[in-house]
């Protein structure tokens, strides 16, 4: 076994989940060793309590896969594994960090001769059923080492996956994608906004979602999602503006 991966929340736990199905060898660590124990008994996986642990578990030349926040938890774990991997072993960043935080990071263990890559991981929790999208940066000879776990994420084993270029690129491009997504998000929210203004028509919004799931050229997944919230609650009465306070602290 020489693949692992660190950060089991949402997309990583799924993340592995899809891997397992894939048969891919994998052990994983998380900061609550429950959550470890409870994904591998369901899925095989070979659970690690602490990061030192999980290495010794794996075979030279290893790969580890973070999944965790941007920024100084993905630092600090980045961090630890520059002193405890070899020459040759390869780490994979596959959080929102910022592009120029992954060249830096490209550069600092290309010094003592660990590999990197940086990944943009775009699928949500839709992910573990349909696959994941993928914008991997860095060394082609990295992307070679972890290319059977990129078929097995991805849709399928030669789509949606794509090594975009040098290091920085891959998260580069997901920062792009993800201002993408956040702008289609803001014109649904004002085309429905204004479909239910017009009250005098009277307008059935979960039948004109599910209308624009079909043929129209603004479908895509965010109407599919959209469709199904109307069918159950119109004025959205349900769905509370939330926001996520990341408590997530090294493994």
């Amino acid at each position: 076994m020489r693949f692992a991966m660190i950060g089991l929340g949402r997309m990583g736990a799924n993340m592995a989940r899809r891997l397992r199905r894939a048969d891919i060898p994998l052990a994983a660590c998380n900061r609550r060793p429950a959550v470890t124990r409870a994904l591998a008994m369901e899925t095989g996986l070979v659970a690690a309590h602490s990061m030192e642990v999980l290495i010794g578990l794996l075979e030279s030349p290893r790969a580890i896969w973070l999944m965790l926040p941007a920024g100084e938890v993905t630092q600090t774990h980045i961090d630890r594994l520059a002193s405890l991997l070899d020459a040759g072993d390869l780490v994979i960043d596959g959080g929102n960090s910022f592009y120029k935080d992954s060249i830096a990071r490209a550069r600092a263990l290309e010094k003592k001769g660990i590999l990197f890559l940086d990944a943009g991981v775009s699928g949500g929790i839709g992910g573990l059923e349909n696959g994941y999208a993928l914008m991997v940066g860095g060394q082609a000879e990295a992307v070679e080492i972890i290319a059977p776990v990129l078929r097995a994420l991805a849709p399928a084993p030669e789509q949606g996956w794509l090594h975009c270029g040098p290091p920085g690129s891959g998260h580069f491009v997901k920062m792009v994608h993800n201002g993408m997504a956040h702008g289609m998000l803001q014109a649904y929210a004002e085309g429905f906004a204004l479909l239910k203004g017009r009250k005098d028509f009277d307008l059935d919004l979960a039948a004109i979602a599910e209308t624009l799931r079909h043929g129209s050229v603004v479908r895509s997944w965010l109407p599919d999602l959209t469709a199904r919230f109307y069918q159950n609650d119109q004025a959205l009465d349900d769905i509370e503006a939330f926001l996520i306070m990341n408590e997530t602290q090294p493994c």
